[in-house]
This record gives C-alpha cells, sequence and structure tokens, in this order.
C-alpha cells in the first residue's frame, strides 16, 4: 500500500511539496497552524505566486489527493510519512536561524504519533539540529523509536519551484537508518526510475548540502559584481567580462549576471546563519569569505542609488523616479529583502518621489512599504519621470520599447539595475543609459 503523507507548514515550500507530491499519485494532507491559510488552500486559493502551482493544487484537490487542516491529531492518524517544511528565518537581532518553528512543529506532532512512522525534515537549519530532534521525537512519541527522521532538503528556486520539485536536479537523504532510507526511496520512487541522481548519507551532512549550496552560488553572485567594481574605475565592461567567463567550463554562466544582487528568503539568511553555526562551531574562520559576499551584495544596492543620483544631477530632491521591479526575481511575489524595494525605499528616504511597479508583487510591496508610490502598469509608473530604474529584469521590462517608453518620461535617463537591457538601442533612442561595471 502506498505511503500516506502530512506536509506541516504550507506557506511557499509546504505548498508547493503538497501538491507535487499529490501530482505524483500520493493522498497528501497538508497542516498549518494558520486557519486563513488552511481554509485558502483547501478552496484552491493559492496565497502565493508560483507558476504552474496554482493548476497542481486545484487539480488534486477535485481528484480527492489533497486536504489541509490545522489538527496535528488527525495527521498524526492520516500520516505514514510526514514532511517538515516551516520557516527558519533570520533570528532577530543575530544572523542565525530562528527554528521555533521547526521546534514548535515537533513538539505539537510527536505527542499524536501512536504507530511507526517516518517525520522528514525539508526546512533549511543548522548543522546539528536534525540529530537533536531524532532525540526530541523519540523521547516524545508514544511510539518511541517507531517515530523516526529523516532529512531531505528542498532546492526549489522560486519561479521554478514545480519543475524543480518534480524534476529535481538531485535527491539528497540524511537517515540513520536503513528502513528510514528505504521509506524514502519508495515516496520518490517515480523520479529515481526517471534517474535523477540520489545522495544517501548522514544528517549532518544533508544539512550542510543546502547551506552549502547557497552560500556557493552567493559567492559566484558577489564575485561577478566584484568585478564590476572593478570594471568601473577601470573603464571595462562587466558584461563582457561575464560572457568570456562563462565559456571556460570550470565556471559557467549560470549565477554569473552582474547587477543589483541577490535578496530573497535563502540566500541572505541562509549564509548569515552558516556564519553563525560555524562561530558556534570554532571554524568562523573557515567561512570568514562569506562575511565579504554579504557586503559586496549589500554595496550592489548603494552603488545603484548612487548611479540614479547622479543620473538626475546629484540629488533626489523634487525628482520623480520610476521604479520597475519590486520581487527580489521575476517569476516570483516574493519580496523577502528584495534589493529593488531598499533601492526604491532608500531613495524616498533621500528625498525622491518614487513610483513602483511589478507585474506580481505590488500587493505585498505595499503592505511592507505603504510609503512608496504604486502603479498598475510600466507607464504609469515611468509618467513624467526624471529616471527609471529597471529592478527587477521581468521579461515584460526587459523588452520594453525605448521609444515607446521615452514619450511619457519627463527625461529619457535609465538605471539598468540587472544588465538586462541592449544598452546600443536605449541609447539610440536618445537615453542616458547607466548600468554597474560598464563604461
Amino acid at each position: 500500500m502506498a505511503h500516506r503523507l502530512t506536509v506541516i507548514g504550507t506557506g511557499y515550500l509546504g505548498a508547493t511539496h503538497a501538491a507535487c507530491m499529490a501530482e505524483l499519485g500520493f493522498e497528501v494532507l497538508g497542516i498549518d497552524v494558520d486557519h486563513e491559510k488552511v481554509a485558502r488552500l483547501a478552496a484552491g486559493d493559492l496565497p502565493v505566486h508560483e507558476p504552474g502551482l496554482q493548476q497542481l493544487l486545484r487539480r488534486n484537490l477535485d481528484a480527492g489527493r489533497l486536504a489541509f487542516t490545522t489538527s496535528f491529531e488527525q495527521a498524526a492518524a492520516f500520516g505514514d510519512v510526514h514532511f517538515l517544511c516551516v520557516g527558519t528565518p533570520q533570528l532577530a537581532g543575530s544572523g542565525a536561524a530562528d527554528l521555533s518553528q521547526v521546534h514548535g512543529a515537533v513538539d505539537a506532532l510527536v505527542p499524536h504519533l501512536r504507530r511507526e512512522c517516518l517525520i522528514v525534515g525539508k526546512s533549511t537549519v543548522p548543522v546539528g539540529t536534525a540529530a537533536g530532534l531524532a532525540e526530541r521525537i523519540t523521547a516524545g512519541a508514544p511510539v518511541g523509536d517507531g517515530a523516526e527522521l529523516a532529512w531531505n532538503p528542498e532546492f526549489l528556486r522560486e519561479g521554478y519551484a514545480v519543475q524543480d520539485t518534480l524534476r529535481p536536479d538531485r535527491i539528497v537523504i540524511g537517515a540513520a537508518s536503513e528502513r528510514a532510507g528505504q521509506v524514502l526511496r519508495e515516496v520518490y520512487a517515480k523520479l529515481l526510475a526517471e534517474g535523477i541522481p540520489l545522495v544517501l548519507t548522514d544528517y549532518q551532512t544533508a544539512e550542510l548540502v543546502k547551506v552549502a549550496a547557497n552560500a556557493f552560488l552567493a559567492t559566484k553572485i558577489s564575485f561577478i559584481n566584484a568585478m564590476a567594481e572593478v570594471c568601473e574605475v577601470s573603464d571595462a565592461d562587466v558584461t563582457k567580462l561575464a560572457e568570456a567567463l562563462s565559456h571556460d567550463g570550470r565556471i559557467g554562466g549560470r549565477f554569473l549576471s552582474p547587477g543589483l544582487g541577490f535578496g530573497g528568503g535563502c540566500l541572505p539568511k541562509d549564509i548569515r546563519a552558516f556564519l553563525a553555526r560555524a562561530g558556534e562551531l570554532g571554524v568562523d574562520r573557515a567561512l570568514s569569505f562569506l562575511r565579504e559576499v554579504d557586503a559586496i551584495n549589500l554595496r550592489c544596492r548603494a552603488r545603484t542609488v548612487g548611479l540614479a543620483r547622479d543620473l538626475v544631477g546629484g540629488t533626489f530632491a523634487g525628482k520623480a523616479i520610476g521604479v520597475l521591479g519590486a520581487s527580489f526575481k521575476p517569476g516570483s511575489d516574493d519580496i523577502r529583502d528584495s534589493p529593488a524595494l531598499d533601492v526604491a525605499a532608500t531613495i524616498r528616504e533621500q528625498g525622491g518621489t518614487v513610483t513602483v511597479y511589478d507585474p506580481a508583487a505590488l500587493a505585498n510591496a505595499r503592505r511592507a512599504h505603504p510609503h512608496l508610490g504604486y502603479a498598475t502598469s510600466t507607464r504609469e509608473a515611468a509618467r513624467d519621470a526624471d529616471a527609471v530604474l529597471l529592478l527587477t529584469e521581468w521579461r515584460e521590462f526587459r523588452e520594453l520599447d525605448p521609444e515607446i517608453l521615452g514619450k511619457v518620461v519627463r527625461a529619457r535617463n535609465i538605471v539598468d539595475g540587472r544588465n538586462a537591457l541592449d544598452a546600443g538601442r536605449w541609447r539610440g533612442a536618445g537615453w542616458t543609459y547607466r548600468a554597474l561595471g560598464r563604461p
């Protein structure tokens, strides 16, 4: 008989995992303490923007394979495998990870575990967390050591989450017993049959895989942005430099795009939590380079503000600025640690009148930054602007016609914060074009 699955935490990760596991044919029950979120999901209303996920949610609700509840007692009775998909945000006043949601979810579930089952952590946690949770589960569950733990990190990219769940680059399983590993082999049997690589390891290594991957990607992004700083003072072109580097098979072109830098709910907080954990383990010198990775990334924002300020005459006072983009990346409505909104808010603080447009993230942006102005189209955001800033590289922004946009602005000044536009085309249309790392 196929395993029945629960997914504890129905935010971005949990909603995606629940719908995708149901799509693979499993009976799935999603659990959350947020009654409103549970009601919305049960009605087929997806609270986040993620391409393809809405259709999966509704299709599997209609098929009867997917349901949602707030009851941990119901979850324990229903599930053979319980996936932990709760958040691990940055702890207030510290770079460390806040594990309160992980501990809260485990403590809510464990007292109801009266039959053999497997709890599977998918959340990003500091190395050493799983071993402590395994002891906590065995001590608290009525079934005792019949409740086991495995760690199965997620590697979702926002905007590609469905693809990354159903056709992942790899499946990593950290397990302390053969049984735990075998259960997850059975859960992922369809994916493994398609040739998806499996890495079976211990808890600690599985925990490190996700943070190590994010630290590497963050380092690669900050590396090319450090090169952009060098290019600016030497009259070189960082986009051509990146292109040349991308042809080197040892380096590759992915995540080698110069510009405003990274944001979102993963890379920034994960590298800070990794640093904090390294300090606790006494090996903080090994990861000291990540402090500069973080600093380079944050400097990109300040340098973009500086480009815009220079473009409008050295001060934002009395200037209108149109900002294109609010989400931290295209294909998402996520504004957590968004470089675009950070730049927009800084310009307003320095006296500019800022109007923001984003295809998906306006509602979230308004809640977080109600002091900014908002528009419902690119043209509205750019109308009578002294400068336009492209800060999130949505396709509709990359494909803008400079002549058409030029008819609504006050001055044809543009800062390409993502090096996403054809500089020659925009300059040919009479725009003063600026971008980080370019002459």
